[in-house]
């Protein structure tokens, strides 16, 4: 029994690790949280960024961290095309912002899947800390735990993004009904404006 608990401790310390990692308000947390509010191919965004996640992770765990590491200059053209990127999307948020409309039903799914796959894998991919956190982080630290105990930390932090990115995505309807004002799409694209600006400065500050 001892035992069983023991073996268990990795795995719940990846769930928490990834969980934490995650659900700050960011680039693509906001998409999701768009997109799931206006329920446009939710299952599909969802499973890009969790997919995403547990390939990266993966990568970390089996050494690519120690790669990236010794490769900086890899980061640094991620951080260029990632910035640039947020700062156009962030141009589109904040000009939905300065004209509002409610959650209507005719909204609802509007996107072309295209577009939503291109936009959730350049939010997903085009940001550095995303390499930073599940690559080099989560994979440096599973270095501290032998066999298959590494596997089972690495099996905790991808069941923490899968947990996360559902349920933002599906638990995102619940909030319909507020969404159906104005103001609150107003606030929302004017919050994620300010996130993707913020995000851009941090990532092409440097590059300046």
């Amino acid at each position: 029994m001892g035992e069983d608990i023991l073996s268990a401790t990795p795995f719940i310390n990846g769930i928490l690790l990834g969980t934490s990692l995650i659900i700050a308000i960011g680039a693509q947390n906001a998409y999701v949280l768009r997109q799931g509010l206006l329920r446009s191919h939710v299952f599909v965004i969802t499973t890009i960024c969790f997919l995403s996640d547990a390939t990266l992770i993966t990568a970390g765990i089996m050494g690519l961290g120690t790669l990236i590491q010794n490769h900086p200059d890899w980061l640094t053209i991620v951080a260029l095309i990632g910035g640039m990127f947020l700062l156009a999307y962030g141009a589109l948020a904040f000009k939905r912002a300065l004209n509002p409309a409610g959650l209507t039903p005719a909204e609802q799914g509007n996107a072309s899947l295209s577009k939503v796959v291109m936009i959730t894998l350049a939010l997903t991919f085009g940001n550095p800390h995303v390499y930073l956190d599940t690559v080099v982080l989560i994979g440096g630290l599973s270095a501290q735990y032998p066999g298959s105990e590494r596997i089972s930390f690495g099996a905790g932090a991808i069941t923490g993004s899968a947990i996360w990115f559902y349920t933002l995505g599906f638990g995102a309807r619940y909030l319909a009904p507020l969404f159906a004002k104005p103001i609150a799409w107003r606030i929302l694209d004017f919050t994620i404006a300010a996130v993707m600006w913020t995000l851009a400065y941090s990532l092409l500050r440097p590059l300046i």
